[in-house]
């Protein structure tokens, strides 16, 4: 099968999971509690059913998976105010002491990828890249800027 540009970032893409799990494995968290506490810190008190959208994960798995986030006291659910039935999420402060252990293992990591790919490739590779994102989202405005 010809390499194209979908396989290459999908074998990339799976690199750099790869290194990242073995990072992050060492000090007891997976990959996939990492991108859940990740996105929580940037839209705390979000509520289950929208953080598992941007996960693209069914609510049912965000659920286990924030089960076992609240047993290791990294997170905890909230009542919302506004829905008797619904869960607010919020980091705990050794969540946050986590993910500044995490963030220089996701450096090295980025770091590693980049290496020998000077400042305009870097530059051009990410601007490339988001215009495909807006392409694929159907953002046209986004795309346009470019």
């Amino acid at each position: 099968m010809d390499e194209n540009i979908g396989t290459l970032m999908a074998q990339v893409a799976r690199l750099m999971r790869r290194d990242f799990d073995e990072k992050a494995r060492s000090i007891g968290v997976t990959r996939p509690q990492w991108q859940v506490l990740s996105l929580l810190s940037r839209h705390e008190g979000i509520n289950q059913g929208g953080l598992a959208e941007m996960l693209e994960v069914e609510p049912i798995t965000l659920g286990r998976m924030v089960d076992r986030l609240q047993e290791a006291q990294l997170v905890e659910r909230r009542p919302d105010p506004a829905d008797r039935r619904a869960w607010r999420l919020h980091l705990t402060d050794k969540a946050h002491d986590l993910l500044r252990s995490l963030k220089p293992l996701a450096q090295e990591m980025i770091d590693l990828a980049l290496g020998g790919i000077g400042q305009q490739d870097r530059d051009d590779l990410m601007a490339a890249l988001e215009k495909m994102r807006a392409n694929l989202t159907r953002k046209p405005e986004i795309a346009l800027k470019m």
